[in-house]
């Protein structure tokens, strides 16, 4: 990840368009670190998006905590931004940070919670759903 999730606020208060904020997320999408064709499986595979989407889920420790990093792709170029978006507020993180931290506020405050249609909304709820399992299972391993 290059973009900080501050960074990312920051930019997007700059784009009074909505065109604009819409090309700023497909840019970051651009910038995913690419996902090796053998993480493209089932396993790592999201349900319940309408795109193809997959997040790769490695645990390492700090000290007793768990922190998880992540990578993702996906199939259209709006969602790999939204993969990027929440790679971005989650990845290189303790996962109790991850547990308690709200994705859905982070949407709001770039008013994309407002812009997404229902099913692109819905997949990004699965996106962080998946995530937070995976933080909560790196949690039950302590």
């Amino acid at each position: 990840m290059t973009a900080k999730i501050d960074d990312i606020i920051e930019n997007f208060d700059l784009l009074d368009e909505w065109d604009d904020r819409y090309r700023y997320l497909i840019e970051l999408g651009r910038e995913l670190e690419p996902l090796p064709e053998p993480a493209h499986n089932e396993d790592n595979k999201v349900r319940g998006c309408a795109s193809q989407v997959w997040v790769e889920t490695k645990v390492t420790r700090n000290g007793d905590t768990p922190v998880l990093h992540l990578r993702g792709d996906s199939d259209a170029h709006i969602v790999r931004g939204l993969v990027y978006l929440v790679l971005a507020l989650y990845s290189g993180r303790p996962a109790q940070d991850i547990v308690t931290t709200d994705a859905q506020d982070l949407f709001r405050k770039l008013g994309l919670d407002a812009h997404l249609t229902p099913q692109r909304s819905n997949g990004v709820r699965s996106m962080v759903e998946r995530i937070k399992s995976d933080a909560r299972a790196a949690l039950a391993t302590d």
